[in-house]
C-alpha cells in the first residue's frame, strides 16, 4: 500500500487562514491552535491518518504478544500527526515510551515503509514528559454523514467513560510500577522489616544473620559477630527488603547511630558531584568519620569505575579499621564480577559471603499468602498453588502478580476466580509437564553430593552416603508424591520405617542447619 505524503500537509510557511482557525476551535474549544499547526479540517486528512495508524496496530499485533500489545499499545499509543517527514507518536507514560523505542521502534518503522514507500523519522513522546505540547487533530464535526474507520486500539475519542480496555490498562500498571524496580536506595522503607519478611530454607541464613546484626551491630570498641556481609542473588529475592529491615532495627535498637543505605550508582553519582563541585573532602569526611553503619545496594555495579573503586577502597578501610559495620549486597557474588580491582574483590570477601536462593514451593506459598492478607484480596489454596507451580524466580513478581490481580479486582467490579488467574497471569497447570520421579530425584542427589546413585541405594551407612539417602528420601516424598512404601521400594527394598525415620531426621535438621536447608533448595532447583 502506497499514501501520498502530499495529503498530510498544507503548503510550507503558510498559516492557516483565521476562518479555518475559528472553524476549528469551534468545533474543539478546549484546543488552542498555534500558528503553523498541519490543518486537519480536511476530512480526507483525517481519515488517511486514521487508516495509516491502523495498518500500523494491526501489523504490530501480528508481530507481538497479545499481553505486550495490550500493555504498551492498546489505549496506550497513538498517533499525533504526520510532517515534515516526521511521524509523531504519544504513549501516556515514559515507561511505555522506552520500552516501545527499546524493543518495537523497528517494527514500526518497517510497517511506515511498506504504507509510504520510504522512509519517515518516528518521534515517540510522553504524556508526563516536559515537551513542547502538540496539538490532536480536531475530532470531525458529528453532524457529517461519513464513515471513518474505526481503530479499536487507538485513542481517538473524548469519551472520558473508562472501556474495559482502559481498567484493564490501570491494573496493569501497577504490576509494571511494582515489578520494575526504581529504587534509589537512600530514603529507608519503614514497612519492609523483618516481621514482614517470608523465611524459608532458601533465605533463612541471610535472615538470621542480618537479624542479629539489627540486634548486635559492629561499632567502636564493641565489635559485633558479622562486622562484614556481602548477600548475593539473583534479582528480586529479598536483598534490598532485608537492607531496609536490619536498618530499620539498628535505627529502633541505637538510635544514635548513623545509618547510611544507599545503592553502587548513587554513591558514584555523589561522588562525582562532589568532584566538580570541589568538595571531595567532603565527601571523604562523611563517609569515613560520620557513617556508622555502611549499607550498599548492587555493589557490583562499580565494575569498570576505577576511580569510585578507589574512594570505596580507602572508605571500606577506614570504617573496617574503626570497627563500623559494612552490608554489602549483588547479584553476583565477588569472585564473579568482572573490572574489579582484586583488592576490592578481596575485601568484599572478608566477612562472611552469604547466597540466597530461588524460594521453594512451600515459602513461595507463604509468600503469597501474606500478599494477599496485605491487599485483602481473597483467594483459594488452589489459586495460590497455581501461582506458586508457575512464578518461581522472583519474590517481586510473585507480588506482582497479586498486586495485577487485586487492581484487576478493584477496577473491574469482579471477583477472582481459577479462570480468570490463568487468563491474567498466563498460566498453565503443571499436569502435562514431566512428572518427577524418585530416580530422578536419586540422580539429582546423587550429582550434587558427586556420590554414585547405586550407593544411595546400597546399605552403605557412612556419613556422607547416608546423608545423601536421608534427603533424596525427603525430597522423594515431597516431590513425587510417593508413599513410604513406594519411596522405600525404589531405594533398594528399604523398610517403611526406615524412610520414615530419614524423612524425619531431616525435617529436624533443617529447621536448626541453614546450610542443609541451602543444599536441598539447591537440588529442588534443579528439577
Amino acid at each position: 500500500m502506497s499514501i501520498d505524503l502530499n495529503k498530510f500537509f498544507s503548503p510550507s510557511n503558510n498559516s492557516p487562514s483565521p476562518e479555518k482557525i475559528s472553524n476549528i476551535q469551534n468545533q474543539t474549544p478546549s484546543i488552542e491552535v498555534p500558528k503553523q499547526t498541519i490543518e486537519f479540517s480536511n476530512q480526507a486528512k483525517y481519515k488517511e491518518l486514521l487508516e495509516v495508524f491502523e495498518i500500523i496496530m494491526n501489523q504490530l499485533k501480528t508481530k507481538i504478544s497479545p499481553i505486550k500489545f495490550n500493555l504498551y499499545f492498546n489505549d496506550s499509543f497513538e498517533i499525533i500527526n504526520i510532517e515534515d517527514n516526521r511521524i509523531l507518536f504519544k504513549t501516556k507514560t515514559s515507561f511505555i515510551k522506552n520500552q516501545i523505542e527499546q524493543e518495537y521502534k523497528t517494527l514500526i518503522l518497517e510497517s511506515i515503509l511498506d504504507i509510504f514507500g520510504k522512509n519517515l523519522e518516528v518521534i515517540i513522546t510522553s504524556e508526563d514528559a516536559e515537551i513542547s505540547k502538540i496539538p490532536h487533530p480536531p475530532i470531525p464535526s458529528s453532524n457529517e454523514n461519513q464513515q471513518i474507520k474505526s481503530v479499536k486500539d487507538a485513542t481517538f475519542k473524548l469519551d472520558l467513560t473508562p472501556s474495559p480496555e482502559d481498567l484493564k490498562n490501570k491494573a496493569e500498571s501497577k504490576y509494571i510500577n511494582h515489578v520494575n524496580e526504581n529504587y534509589n536506595g537512600i530514603i529507608i522503607d519503614k514497612n519492609k522489616t523483618f516481621n514482614n519478611f517470608i523465611v524459608g530454607a532458601s533465605n533463612n541464613m541471610a535472615f538470621v544473620t542480618m537479624q542479629a546484626v539489627s540486634i548486635e551491630p559492629s561499632r567502636p570498641n564493641h565489635p559485633g559477630r558479622y562486622p562484614s556481609i556481602y548477600i548475593h542473588s539473583n534479582s528480586g529475592l529479598g536483598k534490598t527488603h532485608l537492607l531496609h529491615s536490619v536498618a530499620n532495627g539498628i535505627y529502633e535498637n541505637f538510635g544514635d547511630m548513623n545509618i547510611c543505605l544507599i545503592t553502587a550508582r548513587e554513591f558514584m553519582k555523589e561522588m562525582i558531584d562532589s568532584i566538580q563541585n570541589k568538595t571531595l573532602g567532603t565527601f571523604q569526611e562523611k563517609y569515613s568519620e560520620k557513617v556508622d553503619v555502611l549499607m550498599i545496594d548492587d555493589i557490583h555495579e562499580l565494575e569498570n569505575k576505577h576511580g569510585t573503586q578507589n574512594e570505596f577502597f580507602h572508605i571500606f578501610n577506614e570504617l573496617h579499621n574503626k570497627g563500623k559495620q559494612l552490608i554489602f549486597t549483588s547479584d553476583k557474588s565477588p569472585k564473579e564480577i568482572d573490572g574489579i580491582a582484586e583488592r576490592i574483590r578481596t575485601r568484599l570477601q572478608w566477612g562472611l559471603v552469604i547466597d540466597i536462593q530461588r524460594p521453594d514451593f512451600e515459602t513461595r506459598m507463604a509468600i503469597l499468602k501474606r500478599k494477599a492478607y496485605e491487599l485483602d484480596l481473597f483467594l483459594s489454596d488452589d489459586i495460590i498453588s497455581l501461582i506458586a507451580q508457575n512464578i518461581k524466580t522472583s519474590i517481586r513478581e510473585l507480588e506482582g502478580s497479586l498486586i495485577k490481580l487485586s487492581a484487576y479486582s478493584e477496577v473491574m467490579k469482579v471477583d477472582i476466580d481459577m479462570e480468570l488467574v490463568r487468563e491474567l497471569l498466563m498460566l498453565h497447570d503443571k499436569k502435562n509437564e514431566k512428572k518427577i520421579t524418585i530416580d530422578h530425584v536419586i540422580k539429582a542427589t546423587s550429582q550434587f553430593y558427586k556420590i554414585q546413585g547405586v550407593d544411595i541405594k546400597s546399605k552403605t551407612r557412612t556419613k556422607s552416603i547416608t546423608k545423601a539417602r536421608h534427603i533424596a528420601m525427603y525430597l522423594s516424598q515431597k516431590l513425587t508424591n510417593s508413599t513410604l512404601q513406594e519411596i522405600g521400594e525404589g531405594f533398594g527394598g528399604k523398610d517403611h520405617t526406615s524412610v520414615l525415620h530419614g524423612i524425619k531426621k531431616i525435617n529436624d535438621q533443617i529447621k536448626i542447619n541453614p546450610a542443609l536447608s541451602r543444599e536441598i533448595v539447591t537440588i529442588e532447583n534443579s528439577f
